[in-house]
């Protein structure tokens, strides 16, 4: 019936288009000339229904039962480019109900291009009987029907595509054999069976790797390859390829095709992604990647000219990740001596006195001078290096100061540039043009544009107990003159503890008090010169509640290691990182320091939208390159090489990129619901904690001594560490 239905639709169409004065020839001709045949589609295809037209017509709903009896010139819209015109009796009888449907025609199940459809004789004694001047329905629906969509004109099928010798094929045969149950073996993810399985029904299972019965070019290069991913950190072992020249047997082969596919599937994804989850290390991580599809992959190798080059593709290519490992390389070859030769201990010299150490002491304090003797100068280097490193500045050559002089010394260091090119491919690998990169673990800040170093700084970031979290994030706004928004780990630690105790003391701290719509607690702090952010605020929307702000407590800056803070970053110079980051995304607005300092000054919190997110990427490198070439390493400050390379050397390896999930962080993200019945005391003057009133400034200070008390500042800020011991003892803010 649907054959019929279309048939009437052809024979009607044909004769609106005779009568709207279309060639006659051209669509009534006989088809019997093969000459004739071939060229009337070309001649029709600018007369012809417009392809819109036919689809209309396809998507016009089905006649009932009862309908399909009625003429065909009833059931049929007219083309959309021609008048409306009645019915002929052409039209209505062309094609009789009892006809059988013209298969040449039902071009919905096997189309073709025009001239290979057009029939050599009527296909069907209706059609035959028909006069010269009453297309048939074969010769209308050819040029009607043609034109096809590209991708699907030009797609051959597989068989034509991959030609296959004997033993090619007999492989191929196993590979198809073996995709109704025998991949298992091979292939353990259920997701990645079908998706490979797919991939290979595509290629009527004809091999990838092998070309008459042996391994091609392809599957040398790729062996080659992963013989040799140790260069990027990365274990040959967990990529086994089969020894393709030692097989002949056509179900070895096949067996060994499979086990190439899938060792360079999973290198892709742990060369993309990373050997080991980040969710395996810490709650506080968050990326985004994906890993490639196992389809996408071997689709990749397939289409490369360069199979290795194809495959180091899906590894890190920023300069950083590559500066890593080519001194992994040199320290693996003996080429480069990564040990400092050690400061030795012994009796502190006193100022004027000869010592031997004395030379290595200027070259690393950078201290010129000559000779032996212990002078004054580098006396003061001593002191401002113990500074620091928080130790006791005396200026005397301690055993701790000769320790911290000599500074850390990886037991594996190796192991410690792995765990960093590793982390490195847990990032976007295309970092962009301009974007934010934080090494928390070298407390610095950088901005880099064109690939190069735009703009840094001195950053203070998250202590060991509450680490600020890698991930990356876009940078959205800059706030100037911010509400600090107390967040609910702080209100629920440290806040709440101390209104129980102390009723007045968010009042006299210049907080304020209220709940959320949902009922949780809300203290919030207004702008100001003691606003726990600063003056201004960098917003990167994520998940953990963290930023980068200014900060009233700029003496922290003085320090080597500066882990103070709550989780967010506080920034050195605030005001000239917000005029370099408006550089970049407004650079006609004129936003400079002064503009920012006088912005400031006039107060009110203000917003100053991004028309152009900058990405900014929170990393942990505890190795790296620095700027002159030099391999360098830092303390593992959060645990994270400990917890990564246990993994590594773990028992737990073939799991270990698998993500798991994790409870929310509640020291950072938990939404605090007070109970009913538990009272606060807020900025309204109510006493919401009646008969809580005992332990004062004493308690405070106790509780926020506990948590966030700085360590003791260098003499150049006793007046600045003086003036905030004093805010502290009356209620000033914990910084976050």
């Amino acid at each position: 019936m649907p054959g019929i239905r279309l048939d009437r639709f052809l024979a009607s169409t044909a004769v609106i288009l005779f009568l709207s004065g279309a060639p006659v020839g051209a669509l009534a001709e006989p088809a019997s000339d093969a000459g004739a045949s071939s060229a009337a589609p070309a001649a029709d295809s600018a007369t012809a229904p417009a392809p819109a037209d036919a689809n209309k017509a396809a998507v016009t709903p089905s006649p009932s039962a009862d309908q399909t009896a009625a003429p065909a010139a009833t059931l049929t819209p007219q083309p959309l480019d021609s008048p409306d015109l009645p019915p002929t009796a052409e039209a209505a009888t062309a094609t009789p109900a009892s006809t059988p449907p013209d298969k040449s025609a039902n071009t919905a199940e096997s189309p073709a291009p025009a001239a290979a459809t057009v029939p050599a004789a009527p296909t069907s004694p209706a059609a035959a009987a028909q006069p010269p001047e009453t297309p048939t329905p074969a010769a209308v629906a050819t040029p009607a029907l043609a034109p096809q969509p590209a991708e699907t004109a030009a797609k051959p099928t597989a068989p034509a595509a991959i030609a296959l010798s004997a033993a090619d094929a007999a492989v191929a045969d196993q590979l198809h054999n073996m995709s109704s149950g025998k991949f298992d073996r091979i292939i353990g993810s259920k997701k990645d069976r079908i998706v490979i399985d797919a991939f290979y029904s595509g290629r009527d299972y004809a091999p990838l790797w092998i070309t008459d019965g042996k391994a091609n070019e392809r599957a040398k290069a790729a062996i080659s390859y992963l013989h040799h991913v140790d260069a990027d950190g990365l274990d040959p072992a967990d990529y086994p390829v089969p020894d393709l020249a030692a097989l002949s047997d056509p179900a070895d082969l096949a067996e060994a095709e499979l086990k190439l596919s899938m060792a360079a599937i999973t290198y892709a994804h742990h060369a993309a992604v990373g050997r080991v989850h980040w969710s395996r290390v810490s709650p506080d991580i968050l990326y985004t990647e994906k890993p490639p599809e196992p389809t996408d992959v071997l689709a990749k190798m397939v289409e490369a000219k360069d199979t290795a080059a194809a495959l180091d593709s899906y590894e890190p290519h920023a300069a950083p990740y590559l500066a890593l490992k080519a001194k992994l390389a040199e320290i693996r070859a003996g080429k480069v001596d990564i040990s400092k030769p050690s400061i030795p201990g012994g009796p502190a010299p006193k100022i004027g006195a000869p010592d031997n150490r004395v030379p290595q002491l200027r070259e690393r304090l950078g201290v010129s001078g000559a000779g032996t003797t212990y002078d004054k100068a580098l006396a003061e280097a001593v002191k401002k290096f113990q500074q620091q490193q928080e130790l006791k500045a005396t200026g005397t050559l301690t055993a701790q100061t000769i320790d911290a002089l000599n500074g850390r010394q990886p037991d594996k260091p190796v192991d410690i540039i792995i765990a960093n090119m590793e982390r490195w491919r847990w990032m976007p690998h295309d970092l962009g043009n301009t974007y934010v990169i934080v090494n928390l673990a070298d407390f610095t800040l950088r901005v880099m544009h064109d690939g190069k170093l735009y703009w840094n700084t001195k950053i203070v970031d998250g202590k060991p107990a509450l680490p600020t979290p890698i991930m990356s994030a876009e940078m959205k706004y800059i706030t100037i003159n911010p509400t600090w928004n107390v967040p609910p780990s702080i209100v629920a630690r440290e806040y709440l503890p101390a209104l129980q105790q102390d009723p007045t003391v968010l009042d006299r701290m210049g907080l304020k008090v209220g709940r959320n719509p949902d009922g949780s607690v809300h203290i919030w702090q207004p702008p100001g010169d003691k606003n726990a952010l600063g003056r201004i605020r960098f917003n990167f929307p994520n998940k953990f509640l963290v930023y980068q702000h200014d900060t009233p407590d700029k003496y922290l800056f003085a320090y080597d290691k500066r882990a103070y803070s709550h989780g967010c970053m506080r920034v050195q110079d605030p005001q000239r990182y917000a005029e370099v980051l408006l550089s970049l995304v407004r650079p006609n607005d004129g936003y400079t320091v002064e503009r920012i300092k006088k912005m400031i000054a006039e107060g009110g919190e203000t917003d100053i939208q991004f028309p152009t997110f900058i990405p900014v990427n929170l990393t942990y490198q505890t190795a790296f390159v620095d700027d002159d070439g030099k391999l360098q390493f830092r303390d593992d400050l959060y645990g994270r090489d400990r917890t990564l390379l246990a993994i590594l050397k773990g028992n737990d390896l073939k799991v270990a990129d698998i993500p798991v999930e994790h409870r929310d962080d509640v020291t950072r993200r938990e939404a605090l619901a007070i109970p009913d019945g538990v009272p606060l005391t807020g900025g309204d003057g109510r006493n919401y904690y009646p008969g809580r009133q005992s332990g004062g400034d004493g308690f405070f200070s106790r509780l926020f001594g506990s948590f966030a008390a700085p360590p003791p500042a260098p003499p150049s800020h006793r007046h600045a560490a003086t003036q905030r011991r004093k805010e502290t003892s009356s209620g000033a803010p914990v910084q976050r």
